[in-house]
């Protein structure tokens, strides 16, 4: 499928969009907004905008129902995706039937991306959390561009370098939290997600079960309830089934530390 990918010959815009009912002006305004998009991704904060443009101009939009895969667990790997608008998950499932969340995603966040370096296997399933549209990249059409432009291939590996920091940065303090600071922390990170998504400051919907909180705050569920029940005896949030809203975002901040 990737050659017969490239081998296709793109026509003139003007005949391409010939009888589609799709002006230029148009493509240009989506493709301003995919370029836009890509330049919140912080894998690609370091690129400039042209190396942007060059990715959008790859890129391919899916869209995915609730509950449907993106892709599963043992897949090929060959498609990294940015989320543009609703919400996914990462899990894992064991031999005896337990799942066990190990991320979300919201718009502007990226997942998959190793397909960019290499064809392995997928070690999770992501499937979407509500209605979510995305772009996907191929992995071969990334290593194509970093080919034939060396200073992608640079900034990429700074933007990964910062981010495996962060990352063990984030586990460090991790490790020295109490349940509640971590599953505080998880909690506003989903609400962060939200407003950068477009959610008000206040009443912020996470929709997130009590065990992926749980899970991805790495305490039990019990311990993750109790704590819930803290937070929504103090008002600062109500709980539903499989979400709930944070009617103050900044009260989290303080059982962080």
């Amino acid at each position: 499928m990737r050659n017969r990918r490239h081998a296709l010959t793109i026509p003139p815009a003007s005949s391409a969009l010939a009888g589609c009912g799709i002006s230029c002006s148009d493509m240009d305004s989506r493709s301003g907004d995919v370029v836009d998009l890509l330049g919140r991704v912080p894998v690609f904060s370091t690129l400039e905008r042209s190396d942007l443009e060059r990715i959008a101009a790859v890129s391919v939009p899916r869209a995915f129902e609730p509950g449907q895969a993106v892709f599963r667990e043992g897949d090929a790997s060959d498609t990294c995706y940015i989320v543009r608008e609703g919400h996914a998950r990462a899990v894992r499932s064991h031999g005896d039937g337990r799942t066990i969340t190990l991320a979300t995603f919201g718009p502007g966040d990226i997942f998959g991306e190793l397909a960019m370096f290499e064809d392995e296997r997928r070690s999770a399933t992501v499937e979407a959390i509500d209605a979510m549209s995305v772009i996907g990249v191929l992995g071969g059409d990334m290593r194509r561009l970093m080919s034939e432009h060396g200073e992608i291939s640079m900034r990429l590996v700074v933007a990964l370098g910062r981010r495996l920091r962060e990352t063990n940065e984030r586990l460090s303090r991790q490790s020295f939290q109490t349940v509640q600071s971590r599953v505080a922390g998880v909690l506003g990170d989903l609400v962060q997600q939200s407003i950068d998504a477009g959610s008000p400051g206040t009443d912020v919907l996470v929709t997130a079960t009590q065990a992926d909180l749980a899970q991805l705050a790495g305490s039990s569920r019990e311990s993750a309830s109790r704590f819930l029940a803290v937070l929504e005896r103090a008002g600062v949030i109500s709980q539903g089934r499989g979400r709930l809203i944070v009617h103050d975002p900044e009260a989290l901040k303080q059982y962080v530390f």
